[in-house]
C-alpha cells in the first residue's frame, strides 16, 4: 500500500512505523545495550548530499500525493517514489544538530539539514524513547513526560527556543478545561490547579477489587496502578484513571471501576477458573485500554482491547454501548465542544474511527462489526494513538506516524507527517498552535494555519513546523532540530 494512498484515504493497511517499530515494542528497549552516535565533524559534501536529496524527495513524494488525490484511478499501479539511501549520513546529520546546538544557529541548521526521519532509522533504533504525555500551557510553552509509564521518567519545560528539565512530578495529565492537572503519587493522584500550583485533593488508589462480583476471591493490587493516562475533571474533585488494571473515577474517599465491567468481569473468571486457575490468583489486566472526559466533565468514553466502545455518566454509570468495526478499541477522543465523541478500533496499523453523537445518549447500542446510520464512519484506515480536537475540526496521530485532521462530519482536512508512531498530541487554547510527539523521541511544534510549511514537510496544508526537538537515550541533553 502506498503511503500517499494512505494519505488520502484509500482502505488498507498502513506501512510500518518508521521508526521501525510498533510503539508497544519500543517499550523494551531499555534492557538492550546500545553504543552512543560517534562524534565526528561533518563535511561540506555531506551535508549538501543530504540537503539536495532530501529535499528533492518531499519534493516527488509530495507531487506523488497531489496527483494520487487529483485521479487515484490511473495512479493505482504508480510506484510511490523511494526514499533516497542516506543512512551513510546518519551520524554526520547528528553531529551537525549538536553543532548547531552549542553554537545556537538552528535556521542553518534547518536550511543546510532540512530535518527527515528515514535516514536516521539506525539511530532511532538504538536510541529513540517514547514521550506519551504533551501538554500546552497557557503561556504557550510545553510540559513533556519523556520515558513509558512503566519507568521512571523525565519532564522538561519546552519553548521553541529552549529545553528545561523540571524536578520529575511523576506522571501526569490535564483536564479538559486546561485549569486542572493530575499527578501521580505514591500516596494518591494529586489535583492542582495550574501546573505544579495549588493542591485540591489527593484521590486514593483503587486496590483493584473494586467493582468484583462478591462471588470471587481476586487478588488485590501489590502495588498501585501504572497510570497511562490520568484525566482530572472540570469540576477539579476527581480523576479519570487509565490503567492496565483497569479504568477507574478516581474520588478522594473512594474508587469506582467503569472497567472491565461487572459483566466482563463473570466472563473473564469463568474462563480463567475453567482452565484451572486458582480462585486466589485471579486478577484483572487490560490491553489498550484508553479513556477520555468531556469538556464539561459530564461524559467518560473509555474502552480496551476485548470491550466494546463504552460511555458513562460523571458517577461512572453506563450509558451506552458501541461496537467497534474493528477488532480492538483502540482510542477515544471528544470534539471540543462535546456534542460528539470519536472511537477508533483497530486491527494490526489499520483502523476506523466512528461518530457518536452525544444526544443520542443514554441508550445508544449498535453491533460490533456492522455500520450503523446513527454511527457514522469519520476516518478509516488510521490505528489512532493520540488526538486533540480545534473547532470542528479532529487531528489524529496514528501508528505510522502522520497526523491527519477531518472535520466533525468526517471531510478530510490536512495530513502532515511527523515519522514514527505518535505518542501525544496537544492543540493551544486558542487553536494557533499544535504540539506532537513520537515514540522515536521527537516533539515537533507547528504552527497551526500559517498559509505555508517548511520545505521538508511531507504533505498538505498549510501548517508549518517551526521546530523539533530530539530526547534520545545517549544525548546528554535535548536537541534542536
Amino acid at each position: 500500500m502506498k503511503w500517499w494512498q494512505r494519505l488520502i484515504g484509500a482502505a488498507g493497511k498502513e506501512p510500518p512505523s518508521q521508526s521501525g517499530t510498533e510503539a508497544p515494542l519500543s517499550e523494551n528497549r531499555a534492557a538492550i545495550s546500545f553504543e552512543p552516535v560517534p562524534k565526528q565533524v561533518p563535511t561540506l559534501a555531506q551535508q549538501r548530499e543530504w540537503r539536495e536529496k532530501v529535499l528533492v524527495y518531499v519534493g516527488e513524494v509530495n507531487d506523488f500525493g497531489r496527483r494520487y488525490a487529483a485521479d487515484p484511478e490511473s495512479m493505482a499501479e504508480a510506484l510511490e517514489p523511494a526514499c533516497p539511501a542516506l543512512e551513510h549520513l546518519a551520524v554526520a546529520a547528528v553531529n551537525a544538530i549538536r553543532q548547531a546546538n552549542e553554537t545556537g544557529d538552528i535556521e542553518r541548521l534547518r536550511e543546510e539539514w532540512p530535518p527527515a526521519q528515514e535516514p536516521l532509522i539506525p539511530v532511532l533504533e538504538k536510541n529513540g524513547i517514547s514521550i506519551p504525555t504533551v501538554c500546552i500551557l497557557s503561556d504557550q510553552s510545553v510540559v513533556v513526560r519523556v520515558g513509558t509509564a512503566y519507568q521512571p521518567g523525565r519532564t522538561f519545560h519546552l519553548t521553541e527556543n529552549e529545553a528545561r528539565e523540571l524536578p520529575d512530578p511523576g506522571y501526569f495529565g490535564r483536564s479538559p478545561c486546561r485549569r486542572y492537572f493530575a499527578y501521580a503519587r505514591e500516596a494518591g493522584v494529586e489535583i492542582c490547579e495550574g501546573w505544579l500550583g495549588r493542591s485540591l485533593a489527593i484521590c486514593s488508589w483503587p486496590n483493584g477489587l473494586e467493582g468484583i462480583p462478591s462471588e470471587y476471591h481476586a487478588k488485590s493490587l501489590e502495588k498501585v496502578p501504572t497510570a497511562t493516562r490520568l484525566v482530572p475533571f472540570p469540576d477539579g474533585r476527581k480523576v479519570l484513571l487509565v490503567a492496565p488494571e483497569g479504568v477507574f473515577l478516581l474520588h478522594p474517599d473512594r474508587a469506582v471501576r467503569l472497567l472491565p465491567t461487572e459483566e466482563d468481569i463473570r466472563l473473564l473468571f469463568d474462563y480463567e477458573l475453567k482452565e484451572g486457575s486458582l480462585p486466589q490468583d485471579l486478577s484483572v489486566s487490560l490491553s489498550m485500554e484508553h479513556g477520555a472526559v468531556s469538556p464539561d466533565g459530564k461524559l467518560i468514553a473509555a474502552g480496551n482491547q476485548d470491550s466494546k466502545h463504552h460511555i458513562f455518566d460523571a458517577e461512572g454509570n453506563l450509558l451506552a454501548e458501541v461496537g467497534p468495526l474493528m477488532d480492538y478499541p483502540h482510542h477515544a477522543l471528544f470534539a471540543e465542544d462535546g456534542s460528539l465523541i470519536a472511537f477508533n478500533s483497530c486491527h494490526f496499523y489499520d483502523g476506523v474511527t466512528l461518530a457518536v453523537p452525544v444526544h443520542l445518549l443514554p441508550g445508544l447500542s449498535t453491533k460490533s462489526y456492522e455500520e450503523d446510520e446513527r454511527t457514522p464512519v469519520l476516518e478509516d484506515g488510521s490505528r489512532v494513538y493520540a488526538g486533540a480536537a480545534r473547532g470542528d475540526e479532529f487531528v489524529i496521530g496514528d501508528a505510522s506516524g502522520v497526523l491527519r485532521a477531518f472535520s466533525t462530519a468526517g471531510q478530510k482536512r490536512w495530513v502532515q507527517r511527523i515519522g514514527s508512531s505518535t505518542g501525544a498530541i496537544d492543540i493551544s487554547a486558542d487553536g494557533r498552535m499544535l504540539v506532537a510527539s513520537t515514540y522515536a523521541g521527537f516533539v515537533s511544534f507547528f504552527r497551526l494555519d500559517a498559509g505555508r510549511q517548511a520545505p521538508h514537510q511531507i504533505g498538505y496544508g498549510n501548517h508549518e513546523e517551526v521546530c523539533r526537538w530530539i530526547f534520545w537515550k545517549h544525548e546528554e541533553n535535548p536537541l534542536r532540530w
